[in-house]
């Protein structure tokens, strides 16, 4: 077993040994039963105090990922290895490995910087506004901040979405649009209600690495289509649809996270005809929308809700703290999915719904979106030029937005741009984790909010003028 240990980086020895250690198992087809490096022989190999290898084996047999024999050592352990077949994992060996690593996104040390990080600063955010309107619900509504929201939500706050998606073209009523505890809870509600263990759906390859995880919970079988410039790839997806019968298509049309591409209008209209042809349904996240400068047609403006469900929310522009999302569906789904939310969590936040309905009806989050728009196109315009002068390339150049999906040539594991972020206090998540099954990529996710910044740029140059080490 060997392991990359850096005692150098922020990142903790502990940390270090258990992504090793996962990673091991992973990667080389490492069955039950095999027995790994005493803590003695491990903190001597790499010359570590042993104190963060205890540390990282007991929370390897937490995770079930070693089995601790008294008196013999650390074993591979069966459950960890197969524990969960029967919750319907594609790869049961992935589903430790693949929860680690959505949990790290929110273990990073709090001094690093989060260049591959899917939020705008803090700092760009409408502090004043939102700190305003929470100070006037709290004074004016009392009921919103000790009770529950109904099971549909602010009826406020859906007139507010309702407007909003007629602009963007979608002839939604007020029966369409249900809110949610963010988008999140959007999607969740819709694989409980429409699929069952057993079932396809296709998923965009990159793509939204929180869905796959979901789906796979809910042991439901992904099948990858990669994502072009322009959307989904119509030719593999047609292809794809004479070996599959997908129920859903999980889509990110506009600022497709991580690529920043958006789905072009001739690519929208082939799509919809297969789903038509084919009896299968989009799920159309538009997480993204109040960021998009110049609307463009969604699937769900084409279609009208026959063959497309709608979903948005605020985390990514209000705060991810209130989590505050919504769902614009056909009235008949809508119901059944209102039932679901009921018997799942009752409803959502009556408090921060009435903030987010505050903010909108007052005009706040207007002006606030005008100026968020105009500072993320400076930054996605000036992160270009770095990421161009540092030797980086880029997989497309997005229109708006604060993702590129970037890559150093001749790097064939992102990985390792990860280990030589880390040694920056730069932290970047590997494009393994925005691909379906955790395919190795060379191409990471970088968050232009934060390419002006030394470290950022330091790093960025380092990797793009030298040859990187390949993974042994």
């Amino acid at each position: 077993m060997k392991l990359l240990i850096d005692a150098t980086t922020r990142v903790p020895i502990a940390d270090q040994i258990v992504a090793g250690v996962q990673t091991w198992i992973r990667d080389n087809d490492v069955r039950p039963g095999a027995k790994l490096p005493s803590i003695r022989q491990l903190a001597a190999e790499y010359s570590i105090s042993r104190f963060p290898v205890i540390e990282a084996y007991d929370r390897l047999v937490s995770l079930g990922l070693l089995d601790s024999r008294h008196g013999s050592g650390f074993y591979v352990a069966e459950s960890g290895l197969t524990g969960r077949a029967g919750r319907g994992w594609s790869d049961p060996r992935r589903a430790e490995v693949e929860s680690d690593h959505i949990l790290e996104q929110f273990n990073y040390p709090d001094a690093s910087l989060k260049l591959g990080g899917g939020f705008v600063p803090a700092d760009w955010r409408d502090m004043g506004g939102l700190t305003q309107a929470i100070r006037q619900v709290s004074r004016t509504d009392v009921e919103a901040v000790i009770d529950y929201a109904t099971p549909l939500g602010n009826t406020a706050l859906r007139h507010q979405i309702m407007t909003r998606a007629r602009q963007l073209g979608i002839q939604a009523e007020l029966p369409n649009v249900m809110m949610t505890v963010g988008a999140s809870q959007a999607i969740d509600l819709v694989i409980r209600h429409l699929l069952k263990p057993g079932d396809t759906v296709f998923v965009e390859d990159p793509g939204y690495y929180n869905v796959f995880g979901l789906l796979r919970l809910h042991g439901v079988k992904l099948v990858g289509i990669p994502r072009t410039a322009d959307g989904p790839d119509v030719e593999v997806t047609e292809a794809m649809l004479r070996e599959h019968r997908p129920k859903l298509f999980f889509i990110n049309s506009v600022l497709h996270n991580p690529t920043g591409s958006v789905l072009s209008p001739p690519v929208a209209f082939r799509l919809l005809e297969l789903a038509r042809r084919h009896g299968f349904v989009f799920v159309e996240d538009d997480i993204f929308a109040d960021i998009q400068a110049d609307p463009t047609a969604r699937l769900a403006t084409l279609d009208q809700l026959e063959h497309v469900i709608y979903v948005g929310g605020f985390s990514k522009t209000v705060s991810a703290s209130l989590r505050v999302g919504y769902l614009i569906a056909r009235r008949d789904l809508v119901q059944d999915l209102t039932d679901v939310k009921m018997l799942t969590s009752v409803g959502g936040s009556r408090f921060s719904e009435a903030v987010v309905a505050t903010l909108l009806e007052r005009g706040a989050y207007r002006k606030y979106t005008e100026r968020l728009r105009q500072r993320i196109g400076d930054s996605l315009i000036a992160s270009l030029d770095v990421l161009t002068d540092a030797g980086w390339e880029v997989f497309h150049h997005p229109t708006g937005g604060n993702f590129l999906w970037a890559r150093v040539p001749h790097v064939e594991d992102s990985r390792e741009l990860v280990t030589a972020a880390e040694r920056h206090g730069v932290t970047l998540a590997p494009g393994s984790y925005f691909r379906p099954n955790l395919e190795v990529s060379p191409w990471v996710r970088i968050n232009t909010a934060y390419t002006g910044e030394a470290r950022a740029r330091a790093f960025l140059q380092e990797m793009g003028r030298r040859p990187v080490r390949k993974r042994a």
